[in-house]
């Protein structure tokens, strides 16, 4: 059974620094992509990072670009996303989700399987 589990999210203050992880299951990341998508309160959920399974090629959004690391580790099936110098408009469920194919997207349509999220609040 395809399973994706999140963690490492917390309370983090401005400036700071977090890691989530993607742990997956039931299929192996040397052929499909993975993506990280958030939602904050009232917000529709916007895609944050992705990395394709054939070349490790990676894509971020503009408001995390030099401040968000994406990374896998196909040994350990699990994803990380690397959080530096947070900000409270980064408050927000952070979800991994697995890709219908290699190749990386920022649209919901190309992943297929998601997991079930995990909170990251940065604040004072």
């Amino acid at each position: 059974q395809l399973q994706l589990v999140e963690s490492g999210g917390g309370l983090v203050q401005p400036g700071g620094s977090l890691r989530i992880s993607c742990a997956v299951s039931g299929f192996t990341l040397d052929y499909y992509a993975i993506g990280w998508f958030r939602q904050a309160p009232g917000k529709e959920r916007e895609g944050v990072s992705c990395i394709s399974s054939s070349d490790s090629s990676t894509n971020y959004a503009e408001s995390v670009k030099g401040r968000f690391t994406i990374s896998r580790d196909n040994a350990k099936n699990t994803v990380y996303l690397q959080m530096n110098s947070l900000k409270p408009e980064d408050t927000a469920v952070y979800y991994c989700a697995k890709g219908r194919d290699y190749y990386c997207s920022s649209l919901e349509y190309a992943y297929d399987w998601w997991g079930q999220g995990t909170q990251v609040t940065v604040s004072s």
